[in-house]
Formats: structure tokens, sequence, C-alpha cells
């Protein structure tokens, strides 16, 4: 490696102890990398979150299923992943978001997940 290119300093701040420390087994390794101490400022960060939440409120009625879906429509999945995440067709997928856009009155996917986090349905 160049002495002169800094290195890239990551930071682990995940709440999951036995992810964390294989993560920082395994980039500990890597040349040109190095993990950031506590409170160090870092060039990257490898946070964990929450998944997005399904709240109900009166006015939308979700089946379980669309719930799913919108779940994976919200993490940027396609209908071909939402299928395989969900063991089901592609063309189940479909009617599932076309489902969801009517109920939420959206033109896109990206509109219902939108229009489901101003409506309280989900919580991103």
């Amino acid at each position: 490696m160049n002495a002169d290119v800094p290195p890239v300093v990551i930071a682990i701040e995940i709440e999951d102890a036995a992810l964390a420390e294989r993560l920082a087994s395994l980039l500990g390794d890597i040349p040109g990398v190095r993990l950031a101490a506590p409170g160090e400022d870092a060039t990257i960060a490898l946070v964990s979150r929450e998944p997005p939440a399904i709240t109900e409120p009166a006015d939308v009625d979700l089946t379980p299923r669309e719930r799913d879906v919108l779940l994976l429509m919200a993490e940027g999945a396609s209908n071909k992943t939402i299928a395989r995440r969900l063991g089901i067709s592609v063309h189940t997928a479909k009617f599932h978001v076309g489902s969801l856009l009517e109920k939420l009155d959206a033109t896109g996917r990206t509109d219902a997940v939108a229009h489901a986090a101003r409506l309280g349905v989900i919580n991103l």
C-alpha cells in the first residue's frame, strides 16, 4: 500500500455482537482498511437499523401478504425479488403490488411507499 494514501476508516455500529465481531475480523485483515476506535470519526459506518414497521390505520385495510409485499417494496425489491423472498410466483407478486397501488391510491411503487409512510401504514 502507498504510504501517502490514508486508510479507509470503518466504524462498526451493529447491535448484534457476534455479527460485529465477524465483520471486525474480516475487515481487520484488508490492506488499506482500519477499524475506527469507539467515538472516532470514520470514512464509512456500518450501522444496523430496525426494518420498517407496519402499523394499521383504520382507513387502509391491508392483508398480511400485502403488508409483507409493502415492506419489501420499501426496501426497493423488484417483483422477482418479492416473489423469491415470499415463495410466491412473480405473477402473484405483481398482483399484490397492483392491489397495494390501488388501495394506497398510488401511481407507482415509490408513490405507494410514500403514501403508506404518510398514512402511517409503514414507518421508515
